[in-house]
C-alpha cells in the first residue's frame, strides 16, 4: 500500500495552520489561548470542541474527537487519507513525494482502475443500443438523468462480447480478470462474467467503477441479482452502493438510509430521496457501520418485516453498538410484507417515504423489545433474563451520556442497578492495576511524563536514553517508553500526529484526554516538572532494584553483589 513518509507528514502538519483550517468551516470563538466551537461531528448546544494552535490538535469532551488537520479533513470533508494530504500540501505549497508513493504503490493500481473505468464505458454504451434494456428501465420509472448519475449500463447475451471489445491488449485482458470481470469453466476457458443483464457500477469513494452488479431482465431468470467477486479494489464488506452518489448531492448528508438493492437506491434516488445507499449482498458489518457514521449523524436501517428482516436488522445492532457515540443516531424501518423501498415510494412518494422514516423505530427500543422477546419481565426471572442479555451489549457502547441512558433503561426494566449488572470497559492506559488489584494514582509521576511529553513533544530532545526508569514495573512505564521512542524517531512530529500514531492501539482513548488538558504554569514550567518527573522515576527504579536484590542476598552473583554495594552507597531521598 502506498505509504507517504513520517517526516513529510510531519513537515506538513507543522505547516499547516489547524485553526486556518478548521476555522473555513466551522465558526471558531478565540478562548484565551485555544478556540472553541460547537462539535461540527455531534449535536450539541454548548461548545465542548477545542482547537489548539500551539499543539496543532482538535479535541471535544462530548464525542471524543480527536486529530490532526489531515484527520479533520478526512472526516469534516470526507476525503480519503491521500486526497487529504493533497489537500493541505497545495495550500502549504509543498509537493507530495510521488516518487516514493510510485516506488511502494502497485505499479498495475492506476491501470486495473483504468481497466475497470474501460468496462463500466463499455456497459454504458450498450445500454444505448439495446431497446430491451431501455424498455426495462422505462418500465422500472428510471429516467435518464438518474441513469447518467448511477453510470447504469446493459451487458449483451454473448459470452464474448465485453473480451472482444476490450481484451485486445493481453494486460488489459489480465487486468479485467483481476477485476472480476470473467469467470471461468472446467476446462479453463474464461468468458464474460455478466451477460444480459442491466449493470449497476459499484464506485468507491473517489468516484471510480470497483466492481459491477447486475439484474436480470426477466423475472424468471436465475440469480436474479449477480454481483463482482471480491477483488484487490473491491470487498464488499466495506463498500455501500451508492454512497458516492450520496456524496455528490450533499455537502453535508444529513441521514443515511440503508437498503437492500440496487434498485432500492435508484428508485428512491429516483423520487427525490437521495440519502440511500445499500449493502451488497451481506449483512452490515462493523466497517459498513464506520463508514455509515463517518458520513451521516442518523442512520435508518431498512428491512423487510419478515423473519429474514428481522435477522438483518440484529446483524446491524451487532456492528453499530460499539460505533454509538453521543450525537449518533440508529433507526429502524420495517416494511409490510411483499413491499420494498421501491415499491413504497412507487406509491406514496418522497412525502409518505419520509413519514415512515419518522415512525421509524429508534435502536434503544428495538435492541430491548428483541432482547425481552421471551423474558417476562413480570417475573424476576425474566427480568434476570434480560439483564444477562443486554449485559455484554450495553458494555460495547462508548462511554458517554448515551451509554449512561442505555444502563438507566434496563435498570427502569429489571430493577437491576446497572452499575452491578453491566460493567463498562474503561481505558487501561494509566489506570492499570498492579498486582494487589489496586487501581494505580490517576495523578501518577508516569501519566504526568506522558502528558507533558503530549503537550510538548520536543522536550523529549532534553532526555537522555538509556533510561533507568525502563525497568520499573509500574502501570505506563511501557506506553511511555513507546512515547519517547516515536518522539525520538520523529523530532518535528506535532501533539496531534503523536496521538494519532497510538491509533487502534487500547490506550489512544486516554491519550486524546491527556493531550487535551490544560498543563498548569507558565511555558518554561512544563521542561522543569519533566525532568523532575523522570529524575522521580529513575530514583524509583533505583529503589525498586535495591529492593529487589536484597530479597534474595544468599543467591546474588558477584556482579549483583557489586550492583548492590553501589546503589547501597548511593544517596536516596
Amino acid at each position: 500500500m502506498a505509504r507517504i513518509p513520517d517526516a513529510f507528514i510531519d513537515d506538513l502538519l507543522a505547516r499547516s495552520d489547524l485553526v486556518e483550517v478548521i476555522g473555513a468551516r466551522v465558526p471558531l470563538k478565540r478562548q484565551g489561548k485555544e478556540y472553541s466551537a460547537c462539535c461540527p461531528f455531534h449535536d450539541e448546544r454548548t461548545p465542548s470542541f477545542t482547537v489548539s494552535p500551539a499543539k496543532q490538535f482538535y479535541y471535544c469532551f462530548g464525542c471524543q474527537a480527536s486529530g490532526t488537520a489531515i484527520s479533520f479533513l478526512m472526516n469534516y470533508d470526507r476525503l480519503e487519507f491521500l486526497d487529504a494530504v493533497d489537500e493541505l500540501a497545495r495550500h502549504a505549497g509543498m509537493e507530495v513525494p510521488r516518487d516514493t508513493l510510485q516506488r511502494n504503490a502497485n505499479p498495475d493500481g492506476q491501470a486495473l482502475f483504468d481497466a475497470m473505468g474501460a468496462a463500466a464505458t463499455f456497459f454504458q454504451r450498450q445500454l444505448a443500443q439495446s431497446a430491451k434494456a431501455q424498455a426495462y428501465l422505462d418500465g422500472r420509472g428510471v429516467d435518464a438523468d438518474i441513469r447518467e448519475q448511477f453510470g447504469i449500463g446493459y451487458a449483451p447475451d454473448s459470452f464474448t462480447a465485453l473480451r472482444d471489445a476490450l481484451g485486445t491488449d493481453p494486460r488489459r485482458l489480465a487486468l479485467l480478470e483481476r477485476g472480476g470481470l470473467f469467470s471461468s469453466n472446467d476446462s479453463g476457458r474464461s468468458y464474460d462474467k455478466f451477460r444480459d443483464r442491466v449493470i449497476f457500477p459499484i464506485h468507491d469513494r473517489r468516484g471510480r467503477a470497483i466492481a459491477f452488479g447486475g439484474r436480470v431482465l426477466d423475472a424468471q431468470d436465475n440469480p436474479k441479482y449477480l454481483n463482482s467477486p471480491e477483488t484487490e479494489l473491491f470487498h464488499k464488506g466495506r463498500e455501500l452502493y451508492g454512497l458516492w452518489q450520496v456524496r455528490q448531492a450533499h455537502n453535508k448528508i444529513p441521514q443515511l438510509i440503508v437498503v437492500e438493492g440496487y434498485m432500492d437506491v435508484v428508485a428512491l434516488f429516483q423520487h427525490g430521496v437521495d440519502t440511500a445507499v445499500a449493502t451488497l449482498g451481506t449483512a452490515t458489518t462493523p466497517d459498513h457501520a464506520e463508514l455509515l457514521f463517518r458520513n451521516a449523524p442518523d442512520v435508518y436501517f431498512c428491512f423487510d418485516g419478515d423473519r429474514a428482516g428481522r435477522a438483518a436488522a440484529w446483524k446491524a445492532v451487532e456492528s453499530i453498538l460499539p460505533r454509538m457515540k453521543d450525537g449518533r443516531q440508529a433507526f429502524f424501518l420495517f416494511l409490510p410484507d411483499g413491499e420494498d423501498p421501491d415499491s413504497i415510494v412507487r406509491a406514496e412518494g418522497a412525502a409518505g417515504f419520509d413519514k415512515r422514516l419518522a415512525e421509524a423505530t429508534p435502536l434503544s427500543q428495538f435492541l430491548f423489545d428483541s432482547l425481552s422477546v421471551d423474558a417476562n419481565l413480570g417475573t424476576l426471572e425474566g427480568k434476570g433474563r434480560l439483564a444477562e442479555r443486554a449485559k455484554p451489549l450495553l458494555a460495547q457502547i462508548p462511554d458517554g451520556a448515551f451509554a449512561d441512558l442505555m444502563q438507566q433503561r434496563l435498570t427502569a426494566l429489571t430493577g437491576v442497578d446497572a452499575r452491578e449488572s453491566v460493567t463498562l470497559p474503561r481505558p487501561a492506559a494509566l489506570r492499570s492495576r498492579n498486582s494487589h488489584g489496586v487501581a494505580a494514582p490517576r495523578r501518577s509521576l508516569v501519566r504526568t511524563a506522558i502528558m507533558l511529553l503530549l503537550h510538548q513533544p520536543a522536550l523529549a530532545m532534553e532526555l537522555e536514553p538509556p533510561f533507568p526508569f525502563a525497568s520499573l514495573q509500574q502501570p505506563g512505564v511501557d506506553l511511555l517508553l513507546d512515547v519517547l521512542g516515536v518522539i525520538f524517531e520523529r523530532p518535528d512530529i506535532t501533539t496531534g500526529a503523536l496521538v494519532a500514531h497510538f491509533e487502534g492501539r487500547e490506550e489512544h482513548a486516554a491519550l486524546q484526554k491527556l493531550a487535551a488538558t490544560t498543563v498548569p504554569g507558565d511555558d518554561t514550567a512544563p521542561r522543569t516538572i519533566l525532568l523532575d518527573t523522570i529524575a522521580q522515576l529513575d530514583r524509583q527504579s533505583r529503589h525498586q532494584r535495591l529492593t529487589e536484590l536484597q530479597s534474595r542476598l544468599a543467591s546474588l552473583t558477584d556482579d549483583e553483589k557489586s550492583e548492590l554495594r553501589a546503589l547501597l552507597s548511593a544517596r536516596f531521598d
